[in-house]
């Protein structure tokens, strides 16, 4: 990630965010004061990405405690603002121990500036572990935002990316456009241009055809949860892909944190899925691309089967099979 950008920062009295509605454009900030603006720059999509939203979500209840604002209503506003995101959940709950334990805004930012290291830590240590599963001359292809700027550094399955270019193992990096944000086509390509790392943008529509007249090594995605079979919630289109992947001999390799991990959560079909407007389907960038009463289904996310996955790398380890034992075992290790 070019240094000079900073997806989240951490002022002295605000948190800092880099609009990424309007990237690769424009580089604009929004400057967040209270926990309602955080959340409002959560749910608008200003930063987005599972990590990123929870420690997007950390600082808000900082912002809250420094207003001297009910900790419980700057929760509850928070926890709100996306439904499927488990890192969410799991960044809101590790702050309220803390919050228990020592009641005051700077144990709250201490542990906040934590977590975003300790994320950045772990997407290091899942791109070195993914990075060498790949052959030498790998070609993969990946969906949606996994970079720098949906987590606190690095990334994760583009993590894995970044790493195995480094390693010199990387051909070529084959990532879509991503409808209906494009999160794709404006922030995964403009990453990968940042670095120079050898990609071609491809249509949603067009990842079949090319698994089958390319040699595709692995398919590398993120999660927004996991659930305690294997089942992955991930970017709509992940699941197209997946099925597409096995049908062409292609290797399936998700990456998230232990803390995208819901064990609570049984299997695939107990995850909430969140449904947006349609408005984002039937405009682009303001402008209107379908009839404007047009109806429209706008699910954010699908969820990947585990039989479809070949092997979900965490900081922890490599979880393969993707089983609930094996899954079980590398996470509480």
């Amino acid at each position: 990630m070019n240094a000079k950008v900073e997806p989240i920062r951490w002022e002295s009295d605000h948190l800092r965010l880099l609009d990424q509605r309007v990237l690769p454009l424009h580089e604009r900030y929004v400057e967040c004061r209270t926990p309602e603006e955080v959340a409002t720059a959560i749910r608008q999509m200003v930063v987005r990405g599972a990590p990123a939203i929870g420690i997007a979500a950390a600082y808000g209840l900082v912002l809250g405690a420094k207003r001297g604002e009910a900790y419980d209503g700057s929760e509850s506003v928070l926890a709100k603002s996306r439904p499927t995101a488990v890192n969410l959940r799991w960044s809101l709950q590790r702050m309220r121990g803390v919050w228990q334990r020592t009641p005051s805004a700077e144990a709250l930012l201490a542990e906040a500036k934590k977590i975003h290291e300790e994320d950045l830590a772990q997407n290091l240590k899942m791109g070195e572990l993914g990075a060498a599963l790949l052959p030498k001359h790998a070609k993969v292809m990946t969906h949606c935002n996994t970079g720098a700027l949906a987590t606190g550094g690095h990334g994760t399955a583009l993590g894995v990316i970044r790493s195995a270019h480094a390693s010199g193992h990387l051909d070529m990096v084959y990532n879509t456009e991503t409808r209906p944000w494009l999160q794709g086509a404006r922030l995964t390509a403009w990453e990968l241009r940042q670095e120079k790392i050898p990609s071609k943008l491809i249509a949603d529509s067009a990842a079949a055809h090319l698994m089958d007249r390319e040699k595709i090594d692995w398919v590398i995605v993120g999660a927004d949860r996991i659930a305690a079979n294997g089942d992955t919630a991930n970017k709509i289109g992940t699941y197209q892909l997946a099925v597409a992947a096995r049908h062409h001999g292609i290797k399936f390799m998700v990456v998230a944190p232990t803390g995208t991990f819901d064990l609570s959560c049984p299997d695939g079909k107990s995850i909430p899925i969140e449904d947006r407007g349609a408005k984002e389907l039937v405009e682009l960038q303001g402008q209107a691309i379908a009839p404007a009463d047009m109806e429209a289904i706008n699910p954010v996310f699908d969820v990947t089967p585990a039989s479809l996955i070949d092997v979900i790398v965490c900081e922890k380890g490599v979880i393969r099979p993707v089983t609930q034992a094996v899954i079980r075992k590398v996470v509480a290790a």
